[in-house]
């Protein structure tokens, strides 16, 4: 018998995305599914056009506790479910179409799955922060996409008391890891649809990021080996992208080497600007 497969999408103001997103999960080659929607008081389409391809469509009940709505949703959805896996991508992703199948196999063996993800982006921008972000496919700057609901409820979920949205993901992989469960990648890929984010915006995006870590970084210790890796300038300038034979890579695409290096060196800049201004706070 078919495990079921219990897809849960948490939305907000997503009516651009979530119509091709739920279009994709309908496609693929895997049809043992049960797709939910986990909307957060959006004020556009959203909810409306989610209905179009699944009834089990909730809205988020309002608790002033959550300190990270999109990790209350999921864990909402999680609770509505009744499939054996839980996929949770974002709103703005598609999938290749074996990739919930391959998924499926593979949880025989782990507990939880890494997804390749494909940046789906405009222009040259596009082509670095697809290059940028392949390099992070299963390193500790990733966070997991599928798990088995067993291990999702003995890890408790996300964290929406104590985390943020921000480091969210990688506090849920965290666990997993801390609980010893065992963790693989999928070869099929994802694709995250960027075309509307701008360089403007992506660093809008991790300016604000930037504030967002205190308390990932106080439950886990500073001497946490994976902490040490993501806040390390030497590993996101240098260690991702070197790590395992990684380095071929970059001689490959020397004129995306720069513009992701250009990209790394503004975002750290912004990191630690925003960590001394909150310190003089």
């Amino acid at each position: 018998m078919k495990p079921l497969v219990s897809v849960v999408i948490a939305t907000k103001n997503e009516e651009k995305n979530i119509g091709r997103c739920l279009k994709s999960l309908n496609e693929q080659s895997y049809k043992n599914l049960e797709l939910i929607v986990v909307d957060n008081n959006s004020d556009d389409d959203t909810v409306r056009t989610a209905k179009k391809f699944t009834s089990k469509v909730f809205s988020l009940p309002k608790n002033k506790n959550f300190k990270n709505f999109r990790g209350a949703q999921v864990n909402f959805g999680v609770k509505k479910s009744t499939g054996s896996i839980i996929f949770f991508p974002d709103a703005d992703m598609s999938f290749e179409k074996d990739l919930i199948r391959e998924a499926v196999v593979k949880l025989s063996k782990f507990d939880a799955l890494f997804v390749p993800e494909v940046v789906i982006g405009k222009g040259f921008f596009g082509k670095v922060r697809n290059f940028e972000r392949s390099f992070y496919n299963a390193t500790c700057v990733d966070g997991v996409r599928f798990v088995r609901k067993f291990s999702f409820d003995k890890v408790g979920g996300f964290d929406v008391k104590n985390i943020v949205f921000g480091p969210d993901d990688w506090d849920l992989t965290k666990s997993f890891k801390k609980t010893c469960f065992k963790i693989g990648i999928t070869k099929k890929s994802l694709f995250h649809h960027e075309a509307q984010l701008s360089l403007k915006t992506y660093f809008d995006k991790k300016k604000n990021y930037a504030g967002t870590f205190d308390g990932y970084i106080d439950k886990w210790g500073v001497n946490d080996i994976d902490i040490k890796k993501q806040f390390s300038p030497f590993y996101r300038l240098f260690g991702v992208f070197t790590e395992n034979g990684k380095w071929i890579n970059l001689l490959k695409k020397p004129h995306l080497v720069v513009g992701m290096y250009y990209l790394r060196l503004k975002v750290g800049f912004n990191y630690l600007l925003n960590k001394n201004l909150r310190r003089k706070d």
